[in-house]
């Protein structure tokens, strides 16, 4: 569902990726890292007053930067790390100019509550919240205004939320206590700035005796990420190595440019993945920001950025089990000899994978990797084409499809890469208290916090969840949404000799989310050099 690389193996360590100078010392750390070495997190959703908040007082951003510096991603961190990612009106307050502003990507400046893109991400449609939304709509959101060129119906105006983010601030520690003392220093430093801290959730990333980080429904979570790569036979794109120094070859399966996570890289399309520039002047050059990609006068403020999706998903647990529960005796009573149906079986085909991350294949489940890991590496062209193992509309097949979409094996190729033209890097953790109890509502707000880093957000996240998880004719479905993600609805399960239907709930609600620009640390010296 969410997070980043969150199973540990307790066998010999795999080769990860990671990017070569300068372009590691330029990158935010949280791109390259999940930061797996640190368990306890924060996310610290800022507030700056006004545009005057800093007169007589300095600059805010540069003494957030002194209390929390923000991780690079040429090394692991020892204790502590941070990482800090700006909505578009973060970039107004402070002081982006309209001309840069306007060279940011559409989905990033309209913002994720505009008319269209509730529309898309199934979150609003015909002015109504929709079920995956909790009451009354979301709680937070950058709160972008209205622009010149929108000319929304009266009757749904861009939506506004109670609470306005202007940047995310992300801590990463060793121990609970540890970070909410460092999140304490922080709010001290801040207040004489008037930026506050308007929301904020404790992230959490533990590990269990299997070495596996689990989400709060219980399963193994993490288990598949896109791989990024490089070209080493060309200097200019020679960005991407493996954890032993060795160049990194393409994943046969999860292989994607560069340019799919970082802007002003190669992506997909053979192009340079666009991102904002800014005026070529002494405080851009100070700031170091690069020529490349640039046009004649401007700097390239984008480079070795991204853009941040996120969004608060609270998880409804106890409603999760105890509708399983339901469906399986009703289906026990139906049919005596379905003795093997019980929650646990349902969950699983809803998921795609056994708890522990395996996926589920029609003679059981599929081997573990040469790490003792849940396997990634394969295709549902072959292994499983019918879903009589990993149901067609199951969370996984729907979050990456692989090649299960293509006709015949001879066109299973072309499809894999098509799919993996629309991947995303997820950085989430979950937040709350683990329940007790999985069948008892003990009334605690958990969930995840769900962070997904893309070049292009139309293209990446927002087709995966408007043409994978909420498309009700998925894959030769009819009538059916992601049965995790989605709003209450049926969903298929293939069985001899021919299929079990279960009515599932909305188990997981939206509370709040908007798209960030994470910039670079060359971009983040010139925003903080703005407040001047």
């Amino acid at each position: 569902m969410g997070a980043g690389s969150v199973t540990a193996s307790t066998v010999k360590e795999r080769l990860s990726w990671r990017l070569k100078p300068p372009h590691d010392q330029q990158t935010q750390g949280i791109v390259v890292s999940g930061f797996s070495g640190l368990p306890a997190g924060k996310a610290l959703f800022l507030h700056c007053d006004g545009p005057d908040a800093d007169a007589g007082q300095g600059p805010w951003l540069r003494t957030l930067m002194r209390v929390a510096p923000i991780a690079a991603s040429d090394g692991k961190p020892e204790k502590r790390a941070a990482a800090i990612a700006f909505t578009w009106t973060g970039l107004q307050k402070a002081g982006l100019s309209p001309e840069a502003l306007a060279t940011f990507a559409a989905p990033f400046r309209e913002g994720m509550y505009q008319e269209d893109r509730l529309r898309r991400l199934g979150d609003k449609i015909k002015n109504e919240w929709q079920e995956p939304v909790i009451d009354g709509g979301p709680l937070w959101s950058g709160n972008v205004p209205v622009s010149d060129g929108d000319t929304p119906d009266p009757e749904s105006a861009r939506v506004t939320t109670r609470t306005t983010v202007h940047a995310l601030l992300l801590l990463y520690g060793e121990a609970v206590a540890d970070v909410q003392a460092w999140s304490d220093e922080i709010e001290q430093a801040l207040a004489p700035h008037s930026v506050k801290i308007v929301h904020h959730l404790a992230l959490d990333l533990q590990f269990d005796q299997d070495g596996i980080g689990r989400e709060h429904f219980g399963f193994a979570d993490g288990v598949s990420q896109p791989i990024p790569f490089g070209d080493p036979n060309v200097a200019s794109e020679d960005t991407v190595v493996l954890s032993d120094g060795k160049p990194a070859p393409r994943d046969p399966w999860h292989g994607v440019p560069l340019g799919e996570i970082l802007l002003g890289h190669t992506n997909a399309h053979a192009e340079k993945a666009p991102g904002p520039i800014v005026r070529d002047d002494e405080r851009a050059r100070a700031a170091k920001l690069p020529l490349q990609g640039a046009p004649e006068g401007f700097l390239n403020l984008g480079l070795n950025g991204s853009y941040m999706v996120v969004r608060e998903l609270r998880q409804y647990v106890a409603r999760f089990w105890q509708s399983l529960d339901d469906n399986a005796a009703r289906i026990r009573a139906h049919d005596p000899s379905a003795t093997h149906v019980t929650a646990d079986w349902l969950a699983e085909r809803i998921v795609g994978r056994n708890i522990d991350g395996h996926l589920l294949c029609p003679r059981g489940l599929l081997a573990a990797d040469e790490y003792r890991q849940p396997q990634n590496g394969f295709g549902f062209a072959k292994l499983d084409p019918h879903g009589q193992g990993c149901p067609l509309g199951s969370h996984v097949r729907r979050a990456n499809p692989r090649d299960g979409l293509a006709q015949n094996l001879a066109s299973a190729p072309a499809l894999l890469d098509a799919v993996n033209n629309h991947r995303i890097l997820r950085r989430g953790r979950k937040y709350g208290p683990t329940p007790t109890d999985s069948r008892i509502d003990d009334g605690a707000e958990r969930g995840l916090l769900f962070i997904c880093l893309n070049a292009d957000i139309a293209r990446q996240f927002e087709f995966i969840q408007q043409t994978w998880l909420l498309n009700k004719n998925f894959a030769t479905l009819y009538d059916e949404t992601d049965p995790l993600m989605g709003p209450k609805g049926r969903f298929t399960i293939p069985e001899q000799p021919l299929r079990r239907i279960v009515e599932v709930q909305t188990f997981i609600q939206l509370a709040g989310g908007e798209y960030f620009f994470l910039p670079s640390l060359p971009a983040l010296n010139y925003l903080s050099g703005l407040q001047d």
